[in-house]
């Protein structure tokens, strides 16, 4: 009989000891909840119990809090108080091991986070340039319509590097084919492109950024392309669901066509027209948007338009346009359309390009 007393004395010791090292969750009706605080956001507040897992309670809707470990606690102003946290009297305290006790309005509070939500968050903030990266790459068949009708391999990957302030992205996709009009002096569509962008912001709205872009497009007899952007940026919206900015600049532009093929069935023949190559500066007016459509599709869609300064009558303009679905964790469908506008081809090159990619995507995080 001894012997069971003690091991229920233990129990119950142990018990309230669990008890007492664990954070304590009461709600204005009364329920009680016991765990681990992991992070609020001043609207709701994440509790870790060993029975339910992570369970989500509405902020307004608690009556009291206590806890025996240190929390990092934001406040309206900005300021952020570190130590074990209770309330009375809808006020938190906060036991700080430098400034004492720090009191607020339970409303002023804006962020809670335990010790490992901190480190994710600080980690964030200054992440390694080898860590943090997502993308994915797009392996398909092409069917292209304009100067040419092809159809053959595409090929794209994009990668993000985002941090809280600033975001480093970077592209490239390619198209190798061979005209399926074979004629003298026909070209293959072969259109490689590619750039790096970084962006930091100067508010929650408003964004900086510089770019270089490259591409050739054998379509329009484009050697090479280099672009250099400077501008600002503002996001019209920015939720979970929904990315829509907006982009205005100057860039500089280094272009150079190839030469143009003559017509050798001419009597006498027509000579190959000399190279061009071409430096200006330019507008850079874009709209982006990223809308997550259900939980497994992604819709894309950029937009952007290049006048020519020096002239004014030229210009330069892009419009793409795509869905990724997710059939797993890394793989998914992709359906890609871009459509490429020149108003000053070389002779013998039409203004417009249409290309239409679809095949899968494959994507990662490091």
């Amino acid at each position: 009989m001894l012997r069971k007393l003690e091991l229920f004395t233990l129990i119950v010791f142990f018990s309230l000891s669990a008890a007492a090292f664990a954070d304590q969750v009461t709600l204005k009706n009364g329920d009680h909840f016991t765990g681990k605080i992991v992070k609020s956001d001043g609207k709701t507040l994440v509790l870790h119990t060993d029975a339910a897992g992570d369970i989500t309670l509405q902020f307004e809707a608690i009556q009291e809090i206590k806890t025996d470990e240190e929390l990092h606690v934001t406040l309206k102003d900005g300021k952020t108080a570190v130590g074990p946290v209770t309330t009375t009297d809808g006020k938190i305290a906060v036991a700080t091991k430098t400034a004492g006790t720090v009191e607020a309005p339970k409303e002023d509070v804006t962020l809670i986070r335990n010790d490992a939500e901190q480190q994710a968050y600080e980690k964030l903030l200054h992440p390694g340039l080898l860590h943090g990266w997502n993308g994915g790459a797009n392996v398909g068949f092409s069917v292209a319509r304009g100067n040419s009708q092809t159809e053959n391999l595409a090929l794209a990957f994009t990668a993000a590097h985002p941090t809280l302030n600033s975001k480093i992205t970077m592209y490239a996709s390619a198209i190798y084919t061979k005209n399926d009009l074979p004629a003298p002096g026909s070209v293959g569509a072969n259109l490689e492109q590619g750039g790096i962008r970084y962006d930091r912001n100067v508010n929650p709205k408003l964004f900086g950024f510089v770019a270089a872009d490259f591409s050739s497009n054998a379509l329009q007899f484009l050697g090479l392309r280099s672009t250099g952007t400077g501008g600002l940026g503002y996001h019209a919206i920015k939720t979970p669901n929904t990315v829509l900015d907006f982009l205005a600049g100057i860039n500089y532009t280094h272009e150079t066509y190839h030469f143009v093929p003559g017509d050798p069935t001419a009597v006498p023949p027509v000579p190959d027209t000399p190279g061009v190559t071409n430096n200006f500066a330019a507008l850079t007016l874009g709209q982006e948007l990223t809308q997550k459509l259900g939980k497994t599709t992604v819709l894309t869609e950029k937009f952007y338009f290049f006048p020519d300064l020096s002239d004014t009558s030229q210009y330069r303009g892009t419009f793409d346009f795509g869905t990724i679905t997710k059939i797993s964790k890394w793989l998914g469908w992709q359906n890609q359309f871009s459509d490429i506008y020149v108003s000053n081809p070389p002779a013998g090159a039409k203004k417009n390009d249409l290309v239409l990619t679809t095949g899968l995507n494959f994507s990662f995080t490091h």
